[in-house]
């Protein structure tokens, strides 16, 4: 590590980083059957290059030896992937939780009963809408009935602490209850978390992104449901409201976690998929334990970090100036305050930013569906590999 906290507070200490990743965030593949218009890694079509079943083993193998307690896999959509059984299997078996975020596609009764006998393993099932008229404008028609089948399919397999993970938007904010309600029905947990201008999310942020009003409603509705919902500390920019809300309240970016993409590259926040925070690939000599241990860019981001802008606020300690991956690619300085700033300071800045976006940051890959022309390296077919059953096709249509 490169410097030492002087504080004992367990939030302090992580702000120096660790030895290894409390957790990672490991985008699998890129493929996807849905084109969600807020996907954070603009997914769609498979990468060529994807890491091989030997290489991600061998992955899984060294966050064991780093002692990594769990893996939050993605994608894309993860199950897509021929072998995602055989790594979740190979992760499970050498003491690495898996926590997988999926839209529901591939979880039939019998991979429900099988998920349901495993300790080790707890699924995420995206739904943004509590009815399907807000959720499929955003995930895509269908979607909404085929992560209905598949919470009820969990149910019934009896297994226990799956979630419902929700995008946060202005369109859903107003059904928080009902998510709440949905959840209890089928015995699942609550997972609300941020939308971020990432990925494809950035051409819908300024559309989809929660009111200032709305933020304050959903604020209060956590500080009233906190220790019934979890919210992967995704609002820590809220607490510039007054009162922290349950979490780290601290952006873990190369400190604490990281992510994993599909051909290996490693970058800092799940976020910000960007080559200001690529931080090495896991192919290279010493493989992912040396680019965490090694890396400058985490190197840098575990030194002691100031305010900026932000050091004068009240709320610093906090808000700690809110999420990097918002602030790059609203285009707002990195060391000033967070577009949805709950003191309004970020709502000043985005004025500021040109009309229609234009010299935004991007992100460094679109592997989203086309009509046109391919994208360079991407498998034209985004579930190349994939072979439904009749009962898998009819459940990813209904």
């Amino acid at each position: 590590m490169t410097a030492t906290p002087t504080s004992s507070r367990l939030v302090d200490l992580f702000e120096y980083g660790l030895d290894a990743p409390i957790c990672l965030t490991w985008e699998l593949t890129y493929a996807c059957n849905l084109s969600c218009a807020h996907c954070l890694s603009s997914s769609g079509r498979r990468d060529p290059r994807e890491l091989s079943t030997a290489k991600a083993k061998a992955v899984i193998d060294e966050l064991e030896a780093m002692q990594v307690f769990y893996v939050n896999i993605g994608g894309g959509e993860p199950t897509v992937r021929p072998d995602f059984w055989e790594l979740l299997d190979h992760a499970t078996n050498h003491h690495v939780g898996v926590k997988f975020s999926t839209n529901g596609v591939r979880i039939t009764r019998e991979t429900a009963e099988r998920l349901a006998g495993n300790d080790y393993v707890d699924v995420q099932v995206s739904l943004d809408g509590a009815t399907a008229d807000v959720n499929d404008a955003v995930r895509g028609p269908g979607s909404y009935a085929t992560a209905l089948r598949a919470l009820e399919h969990l149910a019934a397999a009896g297994m226990r602490n799956f979630k419902i993970s929700v995008v946060c938007t202005r369109h859903n904010i107003p059904q928080l209850d009902d998510f709440k309600a949905l959840a209890d029905r089928f015995g699942a947990q609550l997972r609300l978390t941020r939308l971020r201008p990432s990925g494809r999310g950035a051409d819908v942020w300024d559309d989809l992104h929660p009111t200032a009003g709305q933020q304050r409603e959903l604020y209060d509705w956590l500080l009233a449901h906190g220790d019934n919902v979890l919210t992967g500390d995704s609002f820590f920019h809220l607490a510039g409201y007054g009162q922290a809300l349950p979490g780290l309240n601290l952006c873990g970016a190369g400190r604490v976690v990281c992510l994993i993409d599909p051909v290996g590259d490693v970058y800092a926040c799940p976020f910000a998929i960007h080559e200001e925070f690529l931080a090495g690939n896991v192919r290279a000599p010493g493989g992912f334990s040396r680019v965490w241990r090694d890396s400058e860019l985490f190197r840098r981001l575990r030194t002691p970090q100031h305010g900026g802008a932000c050091a004068s606020c009240a709320f610093y300690d906090t808000c700690k100036g809110g999420c990097m991956a918002a602030k790059f690619f609203t285009g707002l300085p990195l060391d000033g305050p967070d577009p949805e700033c709950v003191q309004g300071h970020g709502e000043k800045l985005l004025t500021l930013r040109p009309v229609g976006g234009s010299g935004l940051p991007k992100p460094s890959g679109d592997h989203s569906h086309r009509t046109g022309a391919p994208v360079r390296d991407c498998v034209e077919d985004p579930l190349a590999g994939l072979r439904l059953t009749p009962k898998e096709e009819n459940g990813a249509h209904g």
